[in-house]
């Protein structure tokens, strides 16, 4: 295990949902105050850079919005950012700010990611984000993302034998997790039986209403230090010791294989080696599972299993909070709720809370090293980062 690049000493996240009468600013605002007021010792003028994920300024018709989500948190003089790659914004925004922090640029910079998305009805929703799509190819066609990944789902079951239950696996096992997660957009949503999954209506077979993540607004924060930092302002502190980040071609068209991702295989092999760890290292996982299907792929574009036996991973119910390799304990995108640009640092933040202990009644015994997967679009980008708690270096 290799040393830390730079260390999250606290972090915040607002409720995921329908936020009705929030503006991303305010919601934004929701995460950064529970991350600072979390933080005691910490003076938020300290932070001398911001990096922040949004997807897109459409869904609110505001684009430069680094500067706005400076003002609304009082970070006046700060180096602003907004950061974007679909999906993967706020992951690539956690990269940058280890990076900044790895550098020796910034001793405190904060990451913060947010969307607002449900004020908008389900087809506009649906037409930006297909913007992360190809639009020559795919979006002109009529393909949107559910069409996509569908398309990658029928080639997994003909290749592998994948079946639809246990993808609805997949959205029974995250439901349960967003169930004791108070942030969770479907918290306190009745139990989701693989019954309920396979009779919901078909949105792009094979996947139906529950095998797709749920539009929502949300945004997380987190604050980076340098690691011989950290213990003056937190007792609860993580380290990042490795990232990687991988590229494919936009479109499907021209994917080597439409049953893994590319761009997630070279990520995680970069992150891997960066940390210096191996995929059987890691306790518990946040991966990005937009579609059910997509975290099928994840376990083997990982390393959790190999290809082909993602399905059969979470039939044996490895992947579960009692099992060897736990995933999605916060619920996933498909439970948690996936506000586009808030979801890699709400992974970070779940990992955060599992690694300090803190994650309540789904908290992973023992877990020590833990991994954050986010991809952008459908799979053209990737991002992983590979977490350890910090008693290892305190």
């Amino acid at each position: 295990m290799n040393k830390p690049l730079a260390s999250i000493i606290s972090v915040g996240i607002s409720k995921f949902g329908k936020l009705i009468g929030k503006s991303a600013r305010e919601i934004f605002y929701d995460a950064f105050r529970e991350c600072i007021d979390a933080i005691p010792k910490f003076s938020v003028d300290m932070i001398k850079a911001a990096f922040i994920g949004q997807m897109s300024g459409m869904f609110e018709h505001q684009e430069h919005n680094a500067p706005i989500y400076l003002e609304w948190c009082g970070l006046n003089g700060v180096d602003g950012f907004r950061v974007e790659c679909a999906c993967a914004s706020s992951g690539a925004a956690l990269k940058l700010g280890v990076i900044a922090i790895a550098s020796g640029l910034y001793d405190f910079v904060l990451v913060g990611g947010v969307e607002k998305m449900t004020h908008l009805s389900t087809s506009d929703v649906t037409d930006i984000l297909a913007t992360a799509s190809d639009y020559f190819f795919e979006q002109i066609n009529g393909l949107t993302f559910p069409a996509l990944y569908a398309l990658m789902a029928t080639a997994h079951m003909k290749k592998y034998g994948t079946t639809q239950e246990q993808m609805a696996l997949v959205s029974v096992k995250n439901h349960a997790n967003a169930n004791l997660n108070p942030k969770a957009h479907m918290y306190g949503v009745d139990n989701v039986t693989i019954d309920k999954v396979l009779s919901s209506r078909v949105i792009a077979w094979p996947l139906k209403l529950y095998d797709c993540s749920l539009i929502s607004d949300g945004a997380a924060c987190l604050i980076l230090t340098k690691p011989e930092l950290a213990y003056r302002y937190s007792d609860d502190v993580v380290h990042i010791i490795g990232f990687g980040q991988g590229h494919d071609s936009i479109s499907l068209i021209n994917r080597e294989s439409l049953t893994s991702l590319k761009a997630s295989k070279i990520a995680a092999k970069r992150a891997y080696d960066m940390a210096g760890i191996s995929p059987m290292d890691v306790d518990v996982a946040e991966v990005h599972d937009c579609f059910t299907i997509a975290e099928i792929i994840a376990y083997e574009d990982l390393g959790f299993c190999n290809p082909g036996e993602g399905g059969k991973l979470i039939e044996r119910g490895e992947t579960f909070r009692d099992g060897s390799i736990p995933v999605n304990t916060s619920g996933g995108l498909k439970a948690k709720g996936h506000p586009v640009g808030a979801t890699g640092v709400a992974q970070a933040c779940e990992i955060f809370l599992q690694l300090t202990g803190k994650a309540g009644l789904r908290q992973i015994d023992e877990a020590k090293i833990g991994l954050t997967h986010n991809v952008g679009g459908s799979g053209a980008s990737a991002i992983v980062h590979i977490y350890v708690g910090g008693e290892f270096y305190g």
